[in-house]
């Protein structure tokens, strides 16, 4: 019943309104871009095959640790199924130890090795290298307005 509603109301929509809407003037359509982008410039610069999301956790774990992989998940802002994924990698990759939470079992508490703290001495200058290309095409106000901005609507 639901989807009919929906389906209703999507064919009634204005025609001046489905005239005016145009995919490539939507913000979602920028900021998929901006972040293919980002992720090309990562991806052809980043060593050891870290991925975007491996980097995030590997870094923030520096900060954080020891935690919990919920935590890092919520930290890192992503969600159960993709935090378990990225560490699962890392740790079979040799980044990341386990150990049970000694107050909850059934809580994994996560901590770098001395293989994650190499991984991340070895790429950060590149990481910062990332940054600066992928924001290459602005000024330095226009770098710090940009971040402003996404902070807002994040």
């Amino acid at each position: 019943m639901a989807g009919a509603k929906k389906s209703d109301s999507a064919s009634q929509a204005p025609a001046s309104d489905l005239e005016a809407y145009k995919v490539d003037q939507q913000i979602g359509f920028f900021l998929r871009q901006a972040n293919q982008r980002h992720v090309a410039i990562f991806s052809a610069l980043m060593g050891d095959r870290l991925t975007t999301t491996q980097w995030a956790a590997l870094t923030k774990l520096r900060e954080i640790q020891p935690t919990s992989q919920n935590q890092l998940g919520r930290d890192t802002a992503m969600d159960v199924a993709t935090i378990k994924g990225v560490v699962d990698r890392l740790v079979a990759r040799g980044y990341v130890a386990t150990a049970p939470d000694p107050q909850d079992g059934r809580r994994l508490i996560l901590s770098l090795t001395g293989e994650g703290e190499a991984a991340i001495a070895r790429n950060i200058k590149t990481a910062i290298a990332v940054t600066d290309d992928t924001l290459s095409p602005l000024t330095s106000g226009e770098r710090m307005m940009l971040i402003e901005l996404l902070r807002k609507i994040c």
